[in-house]
């Protein structure tokens, strides 16, 4: 991290952070994968975490989400400390989690689906919430009681992405949603990203393996090379 962006990071004050990655080493199978992390994000904000394959995206999103355990580090919602707290509580504190294979269960319907996130709290009726995704995405409500597994891949990444944004009040985590999937499902995620840019106080942070002029609503770029946040992609 440069000089410039290290005194950027540190004079944002706690209430302007909501969710902040402090030094994140972690490993997998004894091999180091991140190392030293550090990134913050303000309330509202919307970033896209770049790199090639392999060099920590998933990595990054699946330790916020307490997938993966830290080597060292820590990782603050607000101004709180979450790093020990397991997945189903960060579920409970606001956090949502799209990965990029979906993961589904697949002869449950499409709303079982996306309610699943406040089913792991213990709240099995969040109609408001519901109803906020239904908005967001309207075509999910045309096929909210058919399984899971009679959807097409495009239609499945949109339950995916529902289901994260109905836990995901405060804080919005989006694995390579762009990836592989038609050029329509693209343009529709597009707009989907803009309208909650424009009407969601979200944070979201969504990784990806380039830079798309037609993703404007993006607040600003992160870059990550094998394992460490850049002020630039690799090669530059």
């Amino acid at each position: 991290m440069s000089n410039a962006s290290k005194v950027a990071s540190e004079t944002m004050s706690a209430d302007q952070s909501m969710l902040t990655l402090d030094n994140l080493d972690v490993a997998i199978d004894s091999t180091p994968i991140l190392r030293a992390v550090s990134l913050q994000l303000r309330k509202g904000e919307m970033v896209s975490l770049v790199g090639r394959n392999g060099a920590g995206k998933t990595t990054t999103l699946r330790a916020i989400m307490g997938l993966l355990p830290l080597q060292a580090g820590s990782i603050r919602l607000g101004n709180n400390i979450i790093s020990n707290e397991p997945a189903h509580r960060r579920v409970d504190l606001g956090i949502g989690y799209m990965p990029e294979d979906r993961r589904l269960i697949p002869r449950y319907s499409v709303e079982e689906n996306i309610l699943m996130s406040s089913w792991m709290g213990g709240n099995k009726r969040n109609r408001d919430r519901l109803d906020e995704v239904y908005t967001l995405i309207p075509e999910l409500k045309g096929f909210a009681q058919r399984q899971a597994l009679s959807l097409s891949g495009g239609q499945q990444k949109l339950v995916a992405l529902g289901r994260a944004l109905l836990a995901g009040r405060d804080v919005l985590l989006l694995d390579e949603p762009f990836e592989g999937v038609a050029p329509a499902l693209v343009q529709r995620i597009n707009e989907i990203m803009s309208e909650l840019s424009s009407r969601s106080d979200r944070t979201v942070l969504v990784s990806d393996s380039s830079i798309s002029e037609g993703n404007s609503f993006y607040d600003r770029h992160v870059f990550i090379e094998r394992g460490q946040i850049s002020d630039f992609p690799a090669g530059h």
